[in-house]
């Protein structure tokens, strides 16, 4: 693995739908390690989302706001279906900023199939986080090295937890305390009452 660069931007966009305490624990993960990140909701056209989008780009801001660490900042201006739009805003924000492109090892194989692939992976570093059951194969990084990619393998301690499975069995205890107020104010994701506090 490479040295970390304060320099460095990490982009990181996720459905978030809903953030869970994995995308918290991914969102510091990378800030210690770049030492700047820019995350954002967006909008998967290869799913059905639980939520609009505007919602879940509240949702996030929720856990950037309870994360309460500056190198983190929500960015919504960045979302685009296509993430070669994400890096030319970025750029335009941050100009003369080293870019590093974040995704899970789930997104690691479709990325050759993404518009002007080659062209992303030419213009950003690419971080690849590793996801418990969804292995990295060794295919996938000599996809993207064939593509021009320079991509690095991101081994960050983050928890097993998937937003699918609280769209399919809401749990409240997988749920960020900081989203409390959100989903209950709109009445999310089937989650319509925070648990009770457990008993001294």
């Amino acid at each position: 693995m490479s040295a970390p660069s304060a320099r460095s931007l990490a982009l990181f966009g996720t459905s978030a739908d809903p953030p869970t305490p994995g995308h918290r624990a991914l969102l510091a993960g990378l800030a210690r390690r770049y030492g700047q990140v820019a995350t954002w909701a967006s909008d998967n056209p290869c799913k059905q989302h639980g939520a609009p989008l505007t919602l879940r780009a509240a949702l996030l801001q929720a856990v950037v706001d309870d994360l309460d660490d500056p190198r983190v900042v929500l960015e919504q201006r960045l979302s685009s279906p296509r993430a070669l739009d994400t890096l030319d805003r970025a750029a335009a924000l941050w100009p003369n900023q080293p870019l590093v492109f974040v995704v899970g090892s789930d997104l690691a194989p479709q990325i050759p199939s993404w518009y002007r692939a080659s062209e992303l992976l030419a213009r950003c570093q690419l971080a690849v986080v590793p996801r418990q059951g969804w292995p990295l194969e060794p295919g996938d990084l000599e996809q993207l090295q064939q593509l021009g990619g320079q991509a690095e393998v991101l081994e960050l301690p983050v928890p097993a937890t998937a937003s699918s499975a609280i769209r399919q069995q809401p749990s409240p205890e997988l749920v960020p305390a900081a989203l409390w107020p959100e989903l209950l104010k709109h009445n999310l994701y089937g989650l319509g009452h925070k648990p009770a506090s457990p008993q001294p």
